[in-house]
């Protein structure tokens, strides 16, 4: 079998040496090329040289979400084409891994390859809904390119976060979870939209849900980890359904302190609640759009501020090595 590798070699927690065992394993059982990115972007040429070229059929990204997110939007650049694209497979290397967790895979990138080379001797694979963020048809962000995602995406308060945490690598920070507290604290502190918000939720045939503070989107479950603890903000999504959605209308002290309670005790069966929180379940298609610019996330990589983004739920999307 045609494999391509496409390594971060900047990925947070595989070092030069675990790189080469892991290349090394999977160059034993399959006829392996391997590509280490060089800017960002990167990935995402590779896997859709790969597979507009039909020179793989398997495409694995060695990484964290981030390069995990380049690589399907690679192989997804001209939409999904489950006979022909190349299968996708990830090992973890970044500090958090929440799309490779989803699936099941070790948190260890050792590990996650023996897991990896077991299921390709079983031919154990699944086929994968996926989310895609476009711009809105008639808004000041139409012409902003569409891009697939894995687990989440965020308008908002948490994109906010994941900016500010984005900053702080740029400055030689580590990224680690008390990274991400200490700006969701700062965050909140310097927020605008506490008491109203400026962003609206939009949906073919229904009300629009007015004043949200954020919208976090889902494309499975767990939104999150911290650690080894995975977080729910929307329980019931799933790789099998179309996308969840968790919004806030209100975000005062008392209520932050509610809601980050509520995440952090949060599982399978229960995320946040209360009659400031909407939570919505396998919803195709649907827009949040904003009064003012606010920052946008997909898979944990701050992409500016927007003002409407338009998002649709894809099953079946791409197949996934598991």
């Amino acid at each position: 079998m045609r494999a391509l590798l496409v390594v971060n070699p900047v990925a947070t927690t595989t070092s030069v040496r675990t790189r080469e065992v892991l290349t090394h394993a999977l160059a034993s059982d399959l006829k392996l090329e391997v590509a280490a990115t060089e800017h960002r972007g990167h990935a995402r040429e590779l896997a859709r040289r790969a597979a507009e070229e039909e020179s793989a059929d398997i495409v694995i990204a060695l990484g964290g979400d981030g390069t995990a997110n380049e690589v399907v939007n690679g192989l997804l650049h001209h939409g999904p084409e489950l006979d022909r694209l190349p299968r996708l497979a990830v090992l973890p290397g970044g500090s958090t891994n929440v799309f490779a967790r989803a699936l099941g895979l070790p948190n260890d990138a050792v590990e996650a390859t023996g897991a990896l080379l077991d299921a390709l001797h079983n031919g154990s694979e699944r086929t994968i809904g996926l989310g895609l963020a476009s711009g809105t048809p008639d808004s000041r962000d139409a012409e902003v390119p569409r891009r697939w995602f894995t687990f989440c995406a965020g308008l908002g308060f948490d994109a906010g976060v994941v900016g500010r945490v984005e900053r702080e690598r740029e400055r030689g920070k580590r990224s680690t979870h008390a990274l991400y507290v200490r700006q969701a604290l700062r965050t909140f502190v310097r927020h605008p939209h506490g008491e109203r918000g400026p962003i609206t939720l939009l949906r073919p045939g229904q009300d629009p849900v007015r004043e949200l503070v954020l919208g976090i989107v889902c494309n499975t479950a767990p939104w999150t980890y911290l650690g080894n603890k995975p977080v729910y903000a929307a329980p019931r999504a799933s790789f099998d359904t179309a996308l969840d959605v968790m919004a806030i209308s209100k975000m005062s002290s008392t209520g932050m302190t509610r809601y980050v309670t509520q995440l952090l005790r949060s599982s399978p069966e229960r995320g946040p609640q209360g009659k400031h929180v909407v939570s919505l379940h396998d919803e195709t298609e649907f827009t949040l759009q904003s009064q003012v610019p606010l920052p946008f996330q997909l898979d944990g990589d701050h992409l500016g501020v927007r003002t409407s983004v338009t998002f649709t739920g894809v099953r079946r999307a791409l197949r996934v090595i598991v």
